[in-house]
């Protein structure tokens, strides 16, 4: 049976979704293995990854995330799924078929559950030597929120090689603020909890541009900021062993992670 790692302690409401989902994984069969023609380097890996999101409403989230603080998602010129306002997905990466990958049934059972939205799928062959430090790959996938010109889930992705691989998933899952939370002149209302735009937020506003029009008390449009707030985020860092799935997780996130040596 195919091992699985999960790292988060589900509340007993999603237990019955996420045993289906381990179910899921482990009956999932081998791909096919496909290397390239040249020949093949040390350290050559199939590096597979699968964003999803739990369908849930954000109200039955215990979790608290609003008040968060949230750095600013680091620039990097390496997209890893990248979805504009007009739906047109980039990767900088040479991506595989996806009939070549191993996570490829498990995403189409999570699909036809019915409970997981599938986001994106992505798998690609890289050399993965010692000490190797790779550029954040960058994630804007999820609802367009147009009042903030940004995706709903957004991150970035990592993977290093120390001893072991790691990867570490940095994704932040954004909704609008509700409009109780904003004052006439369209500026967050502190006295209901917010501070001020999140740190991303402001990055955002400054690289696109992006804002919403408010009306004032004067009956005047000016431009302010869309608030956003945080529904939950990953933020974790995990040793891969080669051969078996991992899931990281949140109450509405998950990454499936899987990695397959290729050898001569």
């Amino acid at each position: 049976m195919q091992a699985i790692n999960s790292g988060y302690l589900l509340r007993p409401t999603a237990l019955a979704s996420a045993a289906a989902l381990f179910l899921s994984l482990a009956g999932a069969s081998q791909a096919q293995t496909a290397a390239p023609a040249e020949d093949i380097p040390d350290d050559y890996y199939r590096a597979e990854l699968v964003i999803l999101k739990r369908k849930v409403a954000p109200e039955a989230v215990d979790e608290v995330m609003a008040g968060k603080t949230v750095e600013p998602t680091p620039q990097s010129q390496t997209a890893l799924s990248v979805v504009d306002k007009n739906g047109l997905r980039r990767s900088d990466l040479d991506l595989a078929p996806e009939n070549e990958l191993h996570l490829k049934p498990a995403a189409d059972r999570l699909t036809r559950s019915g409970n997981y939205e599938v986001l994106a799928t992505a798998g690609w062959y890289e050399a993965f030597p010692p000490d190797y430090q790779g550029e954040p790959l960058r994630v804007a996938v999820g609802d367009w929120l147009p009042e903030a010109g940004q995706r709903a889930i957004e991150g970035y992705i990592s993977i290093d090689r120390r001893r072991y691989l790691h990867v570490g998933v940095h994704l932040n899952h954004w909704q609008l603020a509700p409009v109780d939370q904003m004052s006439t002149s369209g500026e967050p209302n502190n006295e209901a909890g917010t501070e001020g735009e999140h740190p991303a937020q402001q990055a955002q506003t400054a690289n696109d541009g992006k804002s919403a029009e408010a009306v004032t008390e004067t009956g005047l449009v000016s431009q302010k900021p869309a608030p956003l707030e945080l529904v939950t985020w990953i933020r974790e860092t995990r040793r891969m062993r080669s051969g078996e799935v991992h899931f990281i997780d949140s109450p509405t996130l998950g990454v499936l992670v899987y990695f397959e040596p290729i050898e001569e």
